[in-house]
């Protein structure tokens, strides 16, 4: 099984190499004691963002209880790293300003604060509190932080904002209403920067779980324009194509009717959970057309009911004539985000958003 993150980033050896890094920026700093008050119980067993947490309420415990001190102490660790180091872990940093700079009376040595913290980690989650307690203010800031000449800052001025940020604190404001983030999603919508334009295509994705037709609306009028753009629309409207949204599949050309499906079978009947199956097809059309093929996994809930999960295989022309054949492998193994449970499972073969065919098999222990 794989490394837990909270046990990569925060373990014995990376906060006592932390502790030694502020006892060096601060002779004051009682390393051993930090380390022991970090790790007490129940430290085990505290998932991540719990993790973070304590580490960030250990810190304020053992730097100065001047704010703007202890951040020139943080700075100064900072500086011992070299000129474009970005580890996760160090978004211990962002989230010490998020639990000790809120006060009026610290707001710009905050704001700075995160601009500098997000270049070496990420403060995506610290800035939620400020839109929250100061939304007209801190969107602002974020409008220009989206001018920024670093990526890092850049990128925190969308992903800041995303309504729905995983493991991030909610924005109900912005689920309702998303026009202020969309107006910093238009400054970065052709950005130069991947890392970027990444996060722009999320936050769109956010938008479009609540606002379907206002993405849709956007992403015909951004299509076409520029090929950094193009890539963004696409990947932003990715929910709305596994939906099979008609509107959002005929922006990037794929035609409301499906191709031919032939020779649609499984591997087996039944399957042990833990294990493989494998499917396979042969695709074909009449007529020469933009195919996007996918497949849908009806999986069984806890409560016996069944919840679709949708995954892409390939995006192709398919001319005239012309037929493909695929062989796919479905693994049922659990997953930190997926339990599976024995029953009548399906896999459905869907074309540009239309289910063709599902064939139903059984998962067992």
């Amino acid at each position: 099984m794989p490394e837990l993150l909270k046990d990569k980033y925060y373990n014995y050896h990376s906060l006592h190499e932390l502790a030694l890094n502020f006892k060096t920026a601060y002779s004051l700093f009682q390393a051993d004691n930090f380390v022991s008050d970090v790790m007490d119980n129940p430290w085990h067993e505290l998932e991540l963002k719990a993790r973070i947490r304590k580490i960030t309420i250990c810190l304020g415990k053992y730097l100065p209880a001047d704010y703007e001190q202890a951040l020139n102490i943080i700075d100064s660790v900072i500086a011992g790293y070299p000129d474009g180091f970005n580890d996760s872990a160090f978004v211990i940093f962002p989230d010490f300003v998020e639990v000790y700079g809120q006060d009026e009376c610290y707001w710009d040595l905050s704001i700075a604060a995160l601009a500098r913290y997000t270049q070496i980690s990420s403060s995506e989650f610290a800035v939620r509190p400020f839109i929250i307690k100061q939304e007209e203010r801190m969107m602002k800031q974020m409008a220009a932080w989206a001018k920024n000449d670093n990526e890092h800052i850049r990128r925190l001025a969308s992903e800041g904002c995303r309504p729905r940020l995983p493991w991030g604190q909610a924005l109900p404001a912005f689920q309702k209403d998303p026009s202020p983030v969309l107006r910093i999603l238009e400054e970065l919508k052709a950005d130069p920067s991947l890392y970027v334009r990444k996060s722009v295509a999320n936050n769109l994705n956010d938008i479009s779980k609540t606002h379907p037709d206002l993405v849709t609306k956007i992403a015909k009028d951004w299509y076409g324009r520029n090929d950094y753009t193009d890539w963004i629309v696409k990947h932003g409207c990715r929910t709305l194509l596994k939906k099979g949204d008609p509107e959002a599949l005929s922006i990037f050309g794929y035609d409301n009717s499906p191709a031919d499906i032939s020779a649609f079978a499984l591997g087996a009947s039944s399957v042990m959970i833990g294990e493989e199956l494998m499917f396979s097809f042969t695709v074909s059309a009449k007529e020469t057309m933009k195919v996007r093929l996918e497949y849908g996994v009806d999986y069984v809930k806890a409560n016996g009911r069944r919840n679709r999960k949708v995954f892409k295989i390939s995006e192709i022309l398919l001319k005239e004539g012309e037929k493909k054949s695929y062989t796919k492998v479905h693994c049922f193994a659990d997953l930190s985000t997926r339990k599976h449970y024995p029953g009548t499972h399906s896999i459905a073969l869907i074309i540009n958003g239309i289910e063709c065919e599902k064939l139903d098999f059984e998962l067992v222990r």
